[in-house]
């Protein structure tokens, strides 16, 4: 594969192998929206995440993950994560770039394409409850569960150490 081809779930699932984390993926209908995902929540168990991407005014870029009913304070969730600035929402084509992934499909499995560490993860505490955490595996017509130790494991292993931060009301 080079460097500008897209990373794909079966990439993303090649990875999660090589470093003997369990992992399941159920197919189904693309959702953009938690409200659009909630038909799921009997089929897959565990913590359902709602992802932000956000940027501060020195282009630090972050990807929040925390539970899909979570609520984020935009004006001050950057004293917690340590941004320089109040942060916004980043660019779909930063997204594109850092994430291999566009609007609606934002997921923390995007430190798979992050090969420069451009973003910085950050874990909800309150997500970090459940024993499996489930994530969009690149794109959102899937929904792949991992465990809450190996999302850690995941994400070290992509170069990034997460910050586990409670960043919801």
């Amino acid at each position: 594969m080079t460097e500008n081809m897209p990373k794909t779930a079966a990439d993303l699932f090649a990875f999660l192998d090589s470093l003997d984390i369990s992992h399941t993926t159920k197919q189904h209908e693309p959702v953009f929206t938690v409200a659009e995902s909630q038909e799921l929540r009997d089929q897959i168990p565990g913590g359902h995440t709602k992802n932000l991407f956000v940027k501060d005014k020195k282009d630090q870029y972050f990807v929040l993950t925390v539970e899909e009913h979570a609520v984020v304070d935009l004006k001050t969730v950057h004293k917690v994560i340590g941004a320089s600035s109040r942060v916004s929402f980043g660019r779909p084509e930063m997204m594109l770039e850092y994430l291999g992934v566009v609007p609606g499909s934002v997921t923390v499995f995007g430190a798979f394409c992050d090969t420069d560490r451009n973003v910085t993860f950050v874990l909800d505490e309150d997500l970090m409850k459940h024993e499996i955490i489930n994530g969009h595996p690149l794109s959102n017509d899937a929904t792949t569960s991992i465990g809450r130790n190996d999302l850690i494991r995941f994400l070290e292993a992509t170069g990034h150490t997460p910050l586990v931060l409670k960043v919801t009301d």
